[in-house]
């Protein structure tokens, strides 16, 4: 049996007496830099990065490949609790620094590449993606050519946009073919960033989207706008992981909900909770606002912040009781393409 195998049987085990009777799903974690002294907004220490992984073991959760849990989720086809780790950039840290703990651990993993940057200061080579991408636990997926903002600009002609996105998308998909003989299925937006049209070309290619919206992924889910919990020190600390790892997907089908890009500021966000969710029970914050009110009308919720927002990108996140000391939750990304770019 190996490593891996042996932490997903304990898990397994430990599930059989503790699972709740509820549907469980995919918790995503995306992590930048695993380093003490990188930017503080993409980095996760390395003893709160260890810690994190003890808290999953601790809570019997089974680590899992990306690609078939994420299918499986959205097909409402898991029945144990499941966590899948992400890292964006490629940088050098994960290499020194997460990946020999995830391969002691015998944890499996996805590392999403911006190809152009490979090779460069603080990233890892080909050489060693090539080293990483040989080890069974490992996935190396497309995060674009040169991580640029991929939603369409103000004023952007249609078939500019077409040209650049196209480019993106497929130059680095044929650039990890053939560095590295991989070709997954999927792509994490540079930034978070997304709307609808670029959601048709990763539709139109077959391939699964990942945000960096927070929540779990299930059968409300759509599969090019899923989400992912950010790790780095302000979002991973303990006290509020535990609730992180166990939420379920909001059940309200995220095909219903806007794409995000901003029309007004601040916006507001509709939708009809369904026979799981009361509105006496939700509780709803803005990106630095805090906790912010909501009106019913019917069967429709509407949330909208009191204050107009000055950041690029900003988000309404709301909660549920799901029962069993879980919650439901719900992350509305929203993006200001007028806002200057990153």
């Amino acid at each position: 049996m190996t490593r891996l195998n042996r932490f997903a049987a304990a898990a397994i085990l430990g599930l059989t007496a503790s699972a709740p009777h509820a549907l469980a799903d995919l918790v995503v974690l995306q992590y930048h830099h695993v380093a003490d002294h990188t930017p503080p907004a993409t980095s996760t220490s390395r003893s709160l990065f260890e810690a994190q992984l003890d808290m999953i073991r601790d809570l019997n959760l089974e680590v899992v490949p990306l690609l078939p849990a994420t299918r499986q989720a959205l097909a409402g086809e898991d029945d144990s609790n499941r966590v899948a780790i992400t890292f964006d950039d490629a940088y050098e840290s994960v290499y020194q620094n997460a990946s020999p703990l995830l391969e002691r651990h015998g944890l499996p993993y996805t590392i999403f590449v911006n190809t152009d940057a490979i090779g460069s200061r603080g990233y890892m080579s080909w050489e060693q993606l090539q080293e990483l991408a040989t080890g069974e636990q490992v996935t190396i997926a497309n995060h674009s050519t040169d991580h640029g903002h991929l939603a369409r600009k103000p004023g952007e002609p249609e078939a500019q946009w077409h040209k650049r996105t196209e480019h993106s998308l497929d130059q680095a998909q044929g650039t990890l073919k053939t560095r590295l003989g991989v070709e997954e299925p999927m792509f994490a937006y540079p930034y978070g960033e997304f709307d609808e049209k670029l959601e048709g070309k990763l539709e139109a290619r077959g391939w699964l989207g990942f945000g960096q919206q927070s929540g779990a992924i299930g059968r409300y889910s759509h599969s090019t706008r899923l989400p992912r919990f950010p790790m780095a020190n302000s979002f991973g600390q303990l006290g509020s992981l535990k609730d992180k790892l166990l939420s379920k997907a909001f059940p309200v089908p995220a095909s219903e909900l806007p794409d995000g890009v901003l029309e007004a500021n601040p916006p507001e966000l509709v939708f009809e909770p369904g026979e799981k969710l009361t509105a006496d029970r939700l509780t709803c914050f803005a990106s630095g606002q805090g906790r912010i009110e909501f009106r019913t009308t019917g069967n429709r919720v509407s949330v909208k912040a009191p204050k107009a927002f000055d950041s690029r990108r900003f988000r309404y996140n709301c909660t549920h009781p799901a029962g069993d000391g879980r919650y439901y939750w719900l992350s509305q990304q929203w993006l200001n393409l007028d806002a200057p770019e990153d």
